[in-house]
């Protein structure tokens, strides 16, 4: 019985305390955030956050006043846009990878890898001319296009990994049976390594939703996505501090509603691709 309260006491000390603390860490400025803006802008400064008199005055006037609505349209578009590119173009190139025998596959992988060691400030400028030139600024496609830069080589590495652990046999097989190289593809690869198609795809969206940068200068007043749109609420002698947590709270939830969704086929996407065999 003694033994049994000292197991207890110690798993209290050592493992619940301290997760409630890490919790408390990595939640407590999100709480924070919401109720900031869930407070009215005089009472913010006057008395600080507080649950007590919540309202959504902060939503109302997001929505209303700086037309919000419309930069998270376009944030969906630019996002979505980059996911069906970047999947598109990386699971096709992580097949030929993981099938294909040919001179300098290593020297490409590796290229693709040094690239996302680069900072991305880099590509702004040679990417703002070639938008120049082609007369794609302050479009969608121009985002991404941008967007796809980045995403692309990293979601290849992903997607090769996860095709390398389904058998060659398989794809010998549908072939044997009529199967085009391209219709054993459709019809055995992608159906097995649809986890890992999820995982990627979360990491292409996430990616562009809060991507900041290519959407400042590649962007404009036509296409303005939430990043920059909750930078503008940041002036240069005052910061509307209602509406800033309002946006980011807005601007968090379809990334966490997203995950939430597809959390298991995440998870087991992820797991899969860091095993071989």
């Amino acid at each position: 019985m003694i033994a049994g309260k000292k197991s207890r006491t110690r798993t209290f000390l050592f493992v619940e305390v301290p997760m409630v603390l890490i919790l408390l860490f990595t939640l407590g400025p999100y709480l924070w955030m919401l109720l900031t803006s869930l407070t009215s802008e005089n009472r913010l400064f006057t008395e600080g956050p507080s649950i007590i008199g919540a309202t959504f005055e902060n939503y109302i006037r997001l929505f209303k006043t700086v037309g919000f609505l419309n930069n998270m349209i376009a944030s969906l578009i630019v996002a979505v846009g980059t996911v069906i590119v970047g999947l598109s173009l990386s699971v096709t190139a992580a097949y030929a990878f993981s099938r294909f025998s040919f001179r300098g596959k290593k020297y490409l992988m590796i290229q693709f890898l040094i690239i996302n060691m680069f900072p991305i400030v880099l590509l702004i400028l040679p990417l703002f001319v070639l938008m120049r030139v082609l007369g794609l600024l302050d479009t969608h496609l121009a985002l991404i296009i941008a967007n796809s830069t980045v995403a692309i080589p990293f979601s290849t590495w992903m997607m090769t990994s996860y095709i390398n652990g389904i058998p060659k046999s398989l794809d010998e097989a549908a072939m044997t049976d009529g199967c085009t190289r391209m219709g054993a593809l459709r019809r055995v690869v992608l159906p097995l390594c649809t986890p890992g198609i999820v995982a990627t795809g979360i990491y292409i969206f996430i990616t562009s939703w809060n991507e900041y940068l290519y959407a400042l200068t590649l962007g404009g007043q036509n296409v303005r996505t939430i990043t920059v749109a909750i930078q503008t609420l940041i002036g240069e002698y005052e910061v509307q501090w209602g509406l800033l947590t309002a946006g980011g709270i807005v601007g968090a939830l379809p990334a966490t509603v997203l995950f939430l969704i597809v959390q298991k086929r995440l998870i087991s996407g992820m797991t899969q691709g860091a095993v071989k065999g």
